[in-house]
């Protein structure tokens, strides 16, 4: 058996990395205009609850009267040069640690620097045979795309119902590996965890979280 994970909200909570990184922009942006720093972190975590992902730099910067193009990309670049203070789920380190004989992988989408980042601050390297990180194959190859997980099945030379894939995004982890018989488990956490999925595209399985996968697989 083959098993495959995804990282964010699978491994770890990822509003722990979007906090996180925000307080490096709250921290940018109050020492360069000497505004509060409370305030800007307080916020940002609004902005992103009220309108979620998109033009939050945006709005911030905006709403502080110290807007231009410039400022924006700012922003955005000490987000992503962040080292993040996250940690892996207790459960995840306990089940991965657990799972050590058998072969495993991590595919993960997102900008290919911010991922590694991520990658090293949960030091995730020893529990896996090979990291996929997506970006690094073109935007084209980022899940719905099967590229990586193909990249695998030859790796292995093993069949598409050898592997299992452990995520949590129901948009786009699974849909197009169901119907190659690839077995596909949803973990229920994180931002997506009370989203109903559209038909085809919800995994095989769901589970609350990682400490049920050992008895759904049967290992």
């Amino acid at each position: 058996m083959i098993l495959i994970f995804d990282m964010d909200d699978t491994l770890y909570d990822e509003s722990t990395y979007v906090k996180s990184s925000f307080k490096a922009v709250a921290n940018y942006l109050s020492r360069k205009y000497l505004l509060p720093y409370n305030n800007l972190l307080r916020s940002s975590l609004q902005i992103l609850d009220e309108n979620g992902r998109g033009k939050i730099f945006d709005e911030l910067l905006i709403k502080n009267n110290i807007y231009t193009k410039t400022e924006v990309r700012n922003c955005l670049s000490v987000y992503r040069g962040n080292t993040p203070d996250i940690s892996i789920f207790k459960e995840a380190e306990q089940v991965l640690t657990y799972l050590k004989d058998y072969s495993k992988y991590l595919v993960t989408d997102g900008n290919k620097n911010v991922q590694y980042k991520k990658v090293k601050a949960l030091g995730l390297k020893r529990y896996f045979k090979k990291i996929f990180l997506t970006h690094r194959y073109g935007i084209k190859n980022a899940k719905p795309s099967t590229y990586c997980f193909t990249l695998i099945k030859e790796l292995e030379g093993c069949e598409w119902n050898d592997m299992t894939y452990i995520a949590d995004d129901p948009n786009k982890d699974f849909v197009n590996l169901k119907p190659l018989g690839m077995k596909t488990v949803r973990v229920l956490k994180g931002r997506f965890k009370n989203q109903r999925a559209k038909k085809k595209y919800d995994a095989k399985f769901n589970i609350n979280n990682l400490t049920e996968l050992t008895k759904l697989l049967g290992i």
